[in-house]
Order: C-alpha cells, then sequence, then structure tokens
C-alpha cells in the first residue's frame, strides 16, 4: 500500500509554536477589545490556548460580552501576535521540513490555529506551492466544535486532495485521534517539546524527525 496524500498539522510540526505568553497576552487583548480592561487571570488563562465552546460560553457570560463578538476579538489578536512573533523572527519553520521536497504524493495541511495564521506562515515561508489544501479554523465559535479531535477538516482535507489513503503526521493526541476517526494512519512526531508525553491512543508511527518519513513503508518519494 502506497499513500495517496500525507498531511501535516502545523505548529510543532512544520513551525514552531506560538509561546503560552504570547497568546496570554493577546487574550488580554481580546478582553480590552470588547471593554474589559482588568479580567481576572484564569479567565485569560481559559480563552488563551485549548479553548472549547463551554469554556468561552462561560467566560463570556461571566463579563456580560456577547460571545461571537468576543471569539472575533480573540481570533484576531492571537492571529496577528503569532504573525507579529513570526515576521520578528521569534518563531520559524523547523530545518527537517526540507523532507516536504523528496515526498511524491500531495501534501495538505490541517491545523487547529486560525485560518489566516495559516495562510501567514504559508506565504511567510514560502511554502505555497507545496500544499494542496491548507486548512485552519474559521474565526466563529463552530470552529471550536470542528478542531480535532474532530475529523471534520482532516476530511475535508483528504477530499480536497482525492485521497482514500493517507498519513497524518501530528504532534499530539488529538492528532493521532483525528487520523483515527478519520480512517487513516497516523504518524506522532516526537519533537523535544513531546519528549514526555504519553499517549492512550497509539499512532500508526513514533518519529523523532520528519526526514524519517523517507523511511517509512507506503511513503513513496521523488526520483531524482
Amino acid at each position: 500500500m502506497e499513500y495517496d496524500a500525507v498531511v501535516f498539522d502545523n505548529d510543532g510540526v512544520l513551525v514552531e509554536r506560538p509561546g503560552v505568553e504570547l497568546l496570554r497576552s493577546a487574550a488580554r487583548e481580546a478582553f480590552a477589545a470588547v471593554g474589559i480592561e482588568n479580567p481576572a487571570d484564569e479567565d485569560v488563562e481559559a480563552v488563551a490556548y485549548g479553548v472549547t465552546p463551554e469554556t468561552l460560553t462561560r467566560v463570556c457570560g461571566a463579563y456580560g460580552v456577547d460571545v461571537d463578538d468576543f471569539w472575533a476579538a480573540r481570533e484576531r489578536t492571537a492571529s496577528a501576535a503569532q504573525i507579529s512573533a513570526m515576521e520578528g523572527g521569534e518563531t520559524d519553520r523547523y530545518p527537517d521540513i526540507d523532507v516536504l521536497d523528496d515526498l511524491a504524493a500531495p501534501l495538505g495541511i490541517v491545523s487547529t490555529n486560525q485560518q489566516a495564521t495559516i495562510d501567514a506562515i504559508l506565504r511567510h515561508h514560502g511554502l505555497e506551492s507545496l500544499f494542496g489544501t491548507a486548512y485552519g479554523r474559521e474565526p466563529t465559535v463552530e470552529s471550536l466544535r470542528r478542531k480535532k479531535p474532530a475529523p471534520y477538516y482532516l476530511e475535508r482535507a483528504l477530499d480536497d486532495l482525492g485521497a482514500e489513503s493517507a498519513l497524518f503526521v501530528g504532534d499530539s493526541e488529538t492528532d493521532v485521534l483525528a487520523a483515527h476517526r478519520a480512517g487513516v494512519d497516523s504518524a506522532f512526531l516526537r519533537r523535544p517539546h513531546r519528549a514526555d508525553t504519553m499517549l492512550d491512543a497509539e499512532p500508526t508511527y513514533e518519529l523523532d524527525s520528519l526526514r524519517s518519513l523517507r523511511d517509512l513503508p507506503g511513503v513513496t518519494l521523488r526520483e531524482n
């Protein structure tokens, strides 16, 4: 069996992850944008990353702000902060993404980050031509219900690529679960920030570098 597509998570896989403090600062900016100047630290933390619709509803209810308005502001500030950090050289792509040039199958991206952020990353690093499709989230509350481990965006990417036997490469258990639910194989990338991560879901493969993709059965390489 040969994989007819290889799809990648983005943050922590293709490019370095944004810092936690950057996301907290962006969350505070979002509160300020809807008129809340001194939010509680725990509420800032709750909406900085890993947000669920339930958490978002609770936090917005506590301050009497509209959920959709606040979430649009939070997505805007989080994306702007990440793009600024990237353009300022605070985050970069990983060197081992040079392996992408060797892969023969169509490539895609499925990320829980904002679509605007993914688009900016691809432009900044000159990667647009490598990927047949690239999904981030829309700036809507509904997108939180569709993010991994839900297979929604992964299945859309597979449809775009016309893939039936794909490999999904990620650095979190939610990536592995999304692959399982979409019915495709998974590769868990154990970068240094995942050195001690214990998984309850079993990936098809574990990698310590993207360059190890060259050695996986089913991954076809371009002819020199």
